[in-house]
């Protein structure tokens, strides 16, 4: 069932949505060669705390960890090690926050110091397409329209999206209904309303589509060892324009 939240709803989704965003614009200060996942871990956990909020993340479904950080070929889903970043790496954080009763959720992959042309090139198309699919999140569209204009992007730019992973509904839970794909033919799946309260998120690969979750269960890796990228928004669909209630400022 899809639930669709009251104006007081998103403006308290809102709130949970700040945290999020001032947590992930901080953080990208402390992102360089030699601190470890770990370190942005803790780091990360004590602006949460600080503005009140809780790592969603943290024990839900046994995940161990307040964010993910996933790190070069890794998808989604990495928990934070001893690792230490290093020059040339890009890093996907993956930030979830429960405040007073609801749930925010956001993403960004960030270079470390100067990156390959390759590697930008995938961080700027996929930061587009989750762009692309927010502009197509308008009511009386459907979830597909979402999902087909994502994958056009990313395709057309000569890389894959992850087809294991989809976005989500989001709100009073972390995960809800309904799913958002970034893969498929537009028209499909169910309308748009305004009131729906969606994390858009897609994932794109240098390489193939094809991913591998590892033995911890959690680690996602691109099957053919390629770069992964992950940039995510929780958006509110309104009557007019698409509320990005995850972004800064």
């Amino acid at each position: 069932m899809i639930l669709i939240k009251s104006k007081e709803e998103i403006d308290r989704i809102a709130d949970a949505c700040r945290i999020v965003a001032e947590t992930i614009e901080e953080l990208r200060g402390y992102v360089s060669a030699g601190i470890s996942t770990k370190e942005l871990e803790e780091i990360a956990e004590g602006m949460i705390r600080k503005r009140g909020g809780a790592p969603a993340f943290k024990g839900y479904r046994g995940y161990p960890s307040s964010i993910c950080a996933s790190v070069n070929d890794q998808v989604i889903h990495g928990i934070p090690s001893e690792l230490r970043l290093k020059e040339g790496d890009i890093i996907g954080i993956d930030i979830g926050v429960y405040y007073k009763g609801f749930y925010g959720d956001a993403a960004v992959t960030l270079p470390v110091g100067r990156v390959s042309e390759l590697a930008e090139r995938l961080l700027r198309v996929t930061e587009g397409a989750l762009n692309a699919g927010i502009d197509k999140a308008r009511e009386g569209n459907r979830v597909s329209d979402i999902s087909s204009v994502v994958q056009g992007h990313v395709e057309s730019n000569g890389f894959s999206v992850v087809r294991m992973f989809t976005g989500h509904g989001i709100g009073k839970f972390l995960h809800e209904e309904p799913q958002v794909p970034n893969f498929g033919p537009p028209g499909k799946g169910p309308r748009l309303r305004s009131g729906m309260t969606l994390a858009l998120e897609p994932m794109v690969n240098a390489g193939g589509p094809d991913v591998v979750v590892l033995e911890d269960g959690w680690t996602t890796v691109t099957r053919d060892g390629s770069l992964s990228a992950h940039f995510e928004h929780t958006i509110a669909v309104t009557g007019e324009e698409v509320r990005v209630l995850t972004k800064a400022g």
